[in-house]
């Protein structure tokens, strides 16, 4: 099958309607035009065509408060062109609704067999004045499959909300969310622009492909268990003069088997093809952490000193200081009554740090600023203004947003990360936020912004500004980014070197956001798992070590630390290292370090993270597999999938002892577990 189709091949009984007026392709998918401009998603996998849903209104026109989707299809012309992403095979499509034009172009690619890129221009013909909305872009349907048994379909969806819901989720209907990529609450936003959905055997994908953040959402509807229309849509209100044009942003479409991994790895290729740049590891990157936040934000650095020797004695290579050193967000010195002598205390902290082994890390809030701070006072003019011209909340630090696009802000936070790395000696960061992710339009006209969203489209730069900052002094730094539960903004990626699973809500989470951070980062960065006391039951390390993950923790010790106040996310209890749990703390740091799968292959093509049972993770290392299954409770046979040829033997290297013999490729393996099982299938144990 070749790359540029005028219409696909149809098994009996499935050919396509006579009303199909156009339809270009790549290998894996076709998308058909009818008459009225409306289209549908086809895939092909394994030797099958599947029509993913009916023909839909699927690029429109918000214009004089109504919808225009209906265009007549005037002209198709199909041409070589030159795309964003080289060479393509291009269908251009010309139709008229009223008095607005479209003009929609598809490009596809031979590179890139599962996907079209897709732009649409209106242009106003009329006498009149046009007010637009805005657009609607890649409006499909998912009909479920007449064999679906449970939930009909898995989602990953990238909107930040304060509930800080699951990314990755099965859809029961009714269900429906916006995912809006501006703010969804007073510092809640922002996310990576892809939206997938997929049954069983097929699943289907959209995004774009622009080079900033866009205020776009990408709205899931599912009124019954039949279907569900995804779709990306624009609000952006302005008006349209006799003769003037605009131009929607690249929308893609992309379908898949499997879950989503897939998709957000053709992501991936797609925006380091025009550019994207990913940052090395930090030389000890890959270690695992011990964070101080245990003993909250009333912390002594007498305790950070105390507990070091138990952190070193189980081995933890990172130490954190958390929130709590500062005097105030914005001013961002050393608290007096925690480091007297100031710089020159937290020096001499770091130094103890690093004289017992350990990489030292400093905890920062950056674009905050509190009331109480200097900077707040002599500079008022720093502060973002929303679209009300009023300052914009912080809500967990009761702060306000300063603006990220605005030139003595960056400079700021420039010069900050440099005396944390050089004059204090750090060896790298933990910036941290739910805020960090999005910021609202800016309209503080001291800022002489081009429009309001150039403080949205700053945010990556801003970080880019630190990370230049830090690496200034220390090419080698960690800096890690924990943008606290939202859905990482694919933006700023490239301007740190470590994901985090950002105040996890369930083990599920930490998985789930490792498979997801994974694919869009790819393996040659750590992925840390936060603190295991926020995984279930707190003490949830296998969920990191199965995906691949560095282990952290947030113990307190002593244990009885009376003087200690527990942080917020989680209660005292989980925080004391007692002598049982320390047993616990310490083999599984062993096995991380036997292990170190986090510099492994991460496999997230071989298992579906929804629809396969047990959910599994497999992972590549030095030629051997290694496998994680979890669930609450489950007994029977799993496959074994990505082995070559061979029989080999299955170890359990949590608990030791052999588990049998399968033969590769098709392994099965018939296995019983409560909560989870970590296997390691090693070439040297073939059986030859």
């Amino acid at each position: 099958m070749g790359c540029l189709m005028i219409a696909a091949a149809y098994p009996a009984g499935s050919a396509p309607p006579d009303h199909s007026s156009a339809s270009i392709g790549a290998k894996d998918i076709t998308l058909e035009f009818d008459a009225a401009m409306r289209s549908r998603v086809v895939a092909h996998f394994g030797g099958h065509d599947t029509v993913l849903g009916p023909l839909m209104a699927s690029e429109a026109l918000l214009v004089n408060g109504k919808e225009l989707s209906d265009f007549a299809l005037k002209s198709q012309r199909l041409s070589e062109a030159q795309g964003t992403l080289g060479t393509a095979h291009r269908l251009t499509l010309t139709g008229m609704g009223g008095a607005i034009e479209k003009t929609e172009t598809i490009d596809a690619y031979d590179g890139y067999p599962s996907m079209l890129f897709l732009t649409v221009q209106y242009r106003n013909t009329g006498e009149r004045t046009a007010k637009v909305d805005g657009w609607v872009n890649a409006r499909h349907e998912l009909v479920s499959s007449a064999k679906q048994s449970g939930a009909p379909f898995w989602s990953l969806q990238n909107g930040s909300y304060e509930k800080r819901p699951d990314w990755v989720l099965p859809l029961k209907a009714p269900f429906h969310q916006q995912n809006y990529l501006g703010m969804n609450a007073s510092d809640y936003g922002g996310g990576t622009p892809v939206l997938d959905v997929w049954r069983r055997d097929v699943g289907l994908a959209i995004g774009h492909d622009e080079l900033s953040p866009k205020l776009v959402s990408f709205p899931v509807n599912m009124p019954t268990a039949g279907g569900v229309t995804v779709a990306m849509e624009y609000k952006h209100s302005q008006v349209l003069k006799p003769g003037e044009s605009l131009k929607t942003f690249e929308t893609f479409i992309a379908v898949h088997e499997g879950d989503y991994f897939g998709t957000l790895k053709e992501f991936r290729r797609v925006m380091t093809s025009r550019g994207v740049q990913f940052p090395s590891a930090a030389k000890n990157g890959f270690e695992p952490i011990w964070c101080a936040w245990g003993f909250g934000r009333n912390f002594r650095p007498e305790q950070i000193v105390n507990a070091l020797p138990t952190v070193k004695r189980l081995g933890f290579k990172w130490v954190t200081m958390d929130d709590g050193w500062q005097t105030f967000e914005g001013d961002w010195k050393p608290n007096p009554t925690k480091f007297p002598k100031g710089d020159a205390d937290v020096r001499a902290l770091v130094d103890k740090i690093h004289a017992e082994g350990f990489s030292a890390q400093l905890w920062w809030d950056p674009m905050s600023v509190s009331p109480k701070s200097e900077l707040f006072r002599e500079h008022p003019d720093w502060l973002l203004l929303d679209e009300k011209g009023l300052r914009r909340k912080i809500s967990w630090w009761n702060t306000y947003y300063l603006c990220p696009a605005y030139a003595p802000v960056i400079e700021l936070h420039r010069k900050l990360a440099e005396k944390a790395m050089r004059d204090w000696g750090f060896d790298g960061l933990k910036i941290d936020g739910q805020f960090l992710n999005a910021v609202p339009r800016c309209t503080n006209p001291a800022h002489h912004h081009v429009t309001p969203e150039d403080s949205v489209e700053a945010v990556p730069y801003f970080f880019k500004a630190i990370s230049d900052a830090v690496k200034s002094v220390k090419p080698d730094a960690l800096i890690e980014l924990c943008p606290c539960g939202t859905a990482y903004s694919f933006y700023s990626m490239p301007y740190y070197n470590m994901t985090v699973a950002s105040d996890p809500e369930s083990s599920f989470q930490v998985r789930s956001k490792g498979k997801t951070l994974k694919a869009l980062m790819g393996d040659g960065l750590p992925y840390f798992g936060d603190h295991v006391e926020l995984s279930d039951g707190g003490m949830d390390f296998a969920s990191t070590v199965g995906v691949g993950g560095v282990i952290g923790t947030e113990f307190r010790w002593p244990p009885n630390d009376d003087k200690a106040s527990p942080p917020t996310d989680a209660d005292a209890a989980k925080l004391k290292l007692t002598p049982d749990k320390e047993k616990i703390w310490a083999k599984w740091v062993q096995i991380y370090k036997e292990k170190m799968l986090s510099k492994g292959e991460y496999l997230g093509g071989l298992y579906d993270i929804g629809f396969d049972k047990p959910e599994t993770h497999a992972i590549r290392k030095d030629g051997s597999m290694f496998y994680a299954f979890y669930a609450p409770h489950f007994g029977g046979a799993v496959q074994l999938r990505g082995l070559p040829s061979g029989d080999y033997k299955v170890f359990d290297y949590e608990n030791g002892g052999e588990l049998g013999t399968v033969h590769g490729p098709g392994a099965t393996l018939t296995i019983r577990f409560d909560k989870h099982l970590l296997i390691e299938v090693d070439p040297a144990a073939q059986v030859r």
